[in-house]
């Protein structure tokens, strides 16, 4: 009687703790990918994402221009942004990032070591 008494126990106290958990635990956040069509500006660097998951990217501080501009594929998967950026003597640099806002004017994002990014859409 002991034992059953005991397996009840661990059993309520482990369902309890796994739903109470998952109510904890907020819902990610799924953005339109749609919004995020277009020239987008921080200071001096630009990003550009196509409808086709293409993109380019450029600093015009860095003396570059759009006509220069690195290339790279995007996806955008609920609040996960991840770029691959295609090097020019060959390979690729992944970078991924967690989108906090997208509307049709701001975007805002963070890196896994807390740097935010804002840029404005460009309507030029």
């Amino acid at each position: 009687m002991k034992k059953i008494a005991y397996f009840l126990i661990v059993f309520v106290t482990t369902t309890l703790l796994t739903v109470s958990c998952d109510l904890l635990t907020p819902e990610e956040t799924s953005f339109d990918e749609t919004l995020l069509h277009g020239k987008w500006q921080s200071g001096t660097l630009f990003y550009n994402y196509s409808k086709d998951g293409n993109g380019t990217t450029w600093d015009t501080a860095d003396d570059v221009t759009e006509e220069e501009a690195q290339k790279f594929t995007w996806t955008l998967v609920k609040s996960e942004l991840t770029h691959i950026h295609v090097l020019e003597m060959g390979g690729t640099v992944p970078k991924v990032y967690t989108l906090t806002e997208l509307t049709d004017s701001t975007l805002i994002y963070h890196d896994d070591f807390a740097k935010e990014f804002s840029f404005k859409k460009v309507t030029k």
